[in-house]
């Protein structure tokens, strides 16, 4: 029985995770406890994807939810000893351009940056600290979606704002960077030497956002300071006029919770349609507004991509990935339509088809379809640093014995 690396993905309703083994790096399950706030149930599936255990009617928070996937564990016959733990941590602001073994010193500065990702970043914490409570001498690794995109030039982190503000932090930083980075991976199986090109990254999902790659390191993204702006998502706005906050405000009386509770929680799809938040029921919906939302989305994502040709200087590749982006062949259609005028030909026998090529021979700019991997990013990285870490624990262990 092989030990394990397990990988966790907080967020606000759910706790998704994988267990991978240490030694051969292959998946061996992985799960999920939904609806934390409200009927928790936890879900686990094999390496195959078939289901093998189910537990409904769970205690509600993230600290109960971390507890009955622990106990699945222990009580789960094929699974060895958890030897690291890999964390996604939604915000690494200015100090973290790389993943981290976790340290109380590490925690007091993430603690920080909670004002800017309100939605992750708190369950992210919680999450490695309940574990590190009931787990101390298992090593803990924080792998930051912030990361990917430290790789941008200076103008492109900037706002306009007074410097002051820059040198505070105040800058682009963009987020998804761990599903950019499995991509970045994978895409020279794909698209071959054009994979070092000119590339677009489309992440759309319930958060959604695009990355512009050259020799597969992000240059430009349409997230900025927090995971709020750039394309319009489930519930939130996407990019906004910062004077139609300053509005309701100063003339709906709103404070600012109730402005953050509208911008992350109210707005975007679930806003614009008043149906639902997940695509998949709009697409069902024949409700005009729920079209309508359907066609701002897609409106927006072409604009937004649009705006991150002038950082590549040309467009070689795109990139659908995440659950919108993967799994819906009409958004991609539409998205691609309002693209034509940059040589954009779909096939679209290939795309109802959920192919992984979906261009045609005609088409200026290769376009693929690739499911991206978040929880396989953070298991390599946990894995690497902890052998990082273990090599390093060693070399200071031989000179302590060859100085006695």
């Amino acid at each position: 029985m092989s030990d394990s690396i397990i990988v966790f993905n907080a967020g606000s309703s759910s706790l998704k995770f994988s267990l991978f083994d240490a030694t051969s790096g292959g998946l061996q399950f992985h799960g999920e406890v939904e609806d934390i706030p409200g009927n928790p149930g936890l879900t686990v599936y094999d390496a195959t994807k078939a289901p093998v255990y189910e537990k409904a009617g769970l205690s509600c928070g993230h600290e109960a939810a971390l507890s009955v996937v622990l106990k699945w564990h222990a009580e789960h016959e094929d699974t060895g000893d958890i030897v690291a733990a890999g964390h996604r941590v939604v915000h690494g602001g200015k100090d973290f351009a790389e993943s981290v073994l976790v340290t109380e010193a590490i925690i007091e500065k993430l603690e920080k940056l909670i004002p800017l990702a309100p939605l992750h970043h708190p369950h992210n914490l919680k999450i490695i600290n309940v574990f590190a409570a009931l787990h101390p001498a298992v090593p803990q690794i924080a792998c930051f979606d912030t990361a990917f995109h430290r790789t941008q030039p200076r103008t492109a982190e900037l706002f306009a704002l007074p410097r002051r503000y820059a040198d505070e932090g105040v800058l682009r930083y963009g987020f998804h960077g761990l599903s950019y980075d499995y991509i970045a991976s994978v895409l020279p199986d794909y698209a071959d030497d054009k994979a070092q090109g000119r590339v677009v990254v489309a992440h759309l999902g319930n958060g959604a956002s695009m990355c512009a790659m050259t020799q597969r390191k992000s240059v430009a993204t349409t997230m900025g300071f927090t995971a709020l702006d750039g394309l319009m998502m489930g519930t939130r706005c996407g990019a906004l006029d910062p004077g139609v906050v300053l509005y309701l405000m100063q003339t709906q009386g709103l404070t600012a919770e109730e402005v953050t509770r509208l911008l992350y929680k109210d707005s975007g799809l679930k806003g614009v349609s008043g149906v639902s938040h997940d695509m998949r029921d709009l697409l069902a919906s024949g409700a005009p507004a729920a079209k309508e939302a359907i066609d701002l989305f897609c409106y927006q994502a072409a604009r937004q991509l649009a705006g991150l040709i002038p950082a590549l200087g040309g467009l070689d590749v795109l990139v659908f990935t995440a659950g919108i982006g993967a799994g819906s062949s009409e958004i991609r259609k539409n998205i691609c339509k309002r693209l034509s005028w940059l040589g954009l030909v779909l096939d679209d026998e290939a795309n109802v088809a959920q192919e992984h090529t979906i261009h045609s021979p005609q088409s200026a700019v290769d376009l693929y379809v690739i499911a991206t991997n978040e929880e396989r990013t953070i298991a390599d990285m946990t894995m690497t640093m902890v052998a990082a870490v273990g090599g390093q624990n060693k070399n200071a262990e031989d000179q302590r014995s060859a100085a006695s």
